[in-house]
């Protein structure tokens, strides 16, 4: 398994998208919102939901490739931290997408900023940052994300993975090893509830899959089985 734990201090709508690139950067991931206020995924199924309802077994394993997002629903990330782990321990890549004004920049293993003149946002520490170019031609003290043409940011918002997109291909770098890996598992965001066993299996997750087709965007129907 692989984790990578993201957040965009500064711009609500990057912090939206940068997780869905992060996570349509490797063949098969899933997407999970630790924020209350998260939001609005096109997706059938929350984090809220999961842990109302339990996850059934199929749930907490893919069923087939691609980026599967599941929204937060207004739950607290300790709360949720049994079925957080078990998602974990089934998916074979996770991105946790924290809070933009989470003051534990530990928590992070990539923090996204917004490239833009002056210092007009304040970075501490730069070997987790990314900076996403918005046109203005400067030097980066670190990796620079291409700019995000419009029909890509449209389609990923609208519940769609656009393949040829070269903002999402630039995300791949970030999955690749460096440093010390990953954030160790449970994160701190997580650790004031204990993992227990006693995961019920009884529940339903519902479509939360983003389409592979960028040029057709419609409403995202239900792809996970009924069993």
């Amino acid at each position: 398994m692989a984790v990578l734990a993201i957040r965009t201090p500064e711009d609500g709508l990057l912090g939206a998208l940068a997780p869905l690139g992060l996570g349509a950067a490797v063949d098969t991931a899933l997407v999970v919102d630790l924020d209350q206020q998260g939001p609005r995924y096109p997706s059938a199924g929350s984090l809220a939901g999961l842990v109302s309802e339990g996850p059934r077994r199929s749930d907490l394993t893919p069923t087939r490739s691609g980026l599967a997002v599941l929204r937060n629903g207004g739950i607290e990330a300790p709360a949720a931290a049994d079925v957080i782990a078990a998602l974990v321990a089934g998916w074979p890549a996770v991105v946790l997408r924290l809070p933009g004004n989470s003051q534990d920049g530990r928590q992070a293993d990539v923090v996204v900023h917004p490239l833009v003149p002056g210092s007009l946002f304040p970075v501490e520490g730069v070997e987790a940052v990314v900076y996403q170019d918005l046109g203005f031609r400067i030097p980066a003290e670190g990796p620079v994300l291409p700019i995000l043409r419009r029909p890509a940011a449209a389609a990923l918002l609208a519940g769609t993975v656009p393949r040829r997109s070269s903002w999402v291909r630039a995300w791949r770098s970030r999955w690749e090893p460096r440093g010390e890996g990953p954030i160790a598992w449970p994160p701190d965001c997580l650790k004031p509830v204990s993992l227990s066993p006693g995961l019920r299996l009884n529940g339903r997750l519902g479509g939360c899959w983003w389409r592979r087709d960028h040029w057709r965007i419609r409403p995202l129907p239900p792809k996970w089985s009924t069993d």
